[in-house]
């Protein structure tokens, strides 16, 4: 749980670093604030996603529905499904 805390304000370090290099206030406008938001998540989504495809592993709905979907909100797979 500490290594959760230390890379998040790893993180936010980074993030306030490249909010002064560009000269914008934090916290930041509303609008800019959200879309770096909307690029984390991106970045975060991306990650599996070009993992399958360099592994040359299907991207497919089975995938994203066992695999990958109940990361988003740690929901698991609906019931009555098969994980195989």
């Amino acid at each position: 749980m500490l290594k959760t805390y230390s890379v998040s304000l790893a993180v936010g370090i980074l993030a306030g670093l490249i909010y002064a290099v560009l000269d914008v206030n934090s916290p930041a406008p509303p609008i800019i604030a959200l879309v770096g938001l909307l690029g984390m998540q991106i970045g975060e989504h991306l990650i599996p996603l070009v993992k399958r495809l360099i592994n040359r592993q299907p991207v497919n709905l089975h995938w994203f529905r066992h695999d990958y979907h109940h990361k988003i909100g740690d929901n698991p797979p609906p019931s009555g499904d098969k994980t195989s």
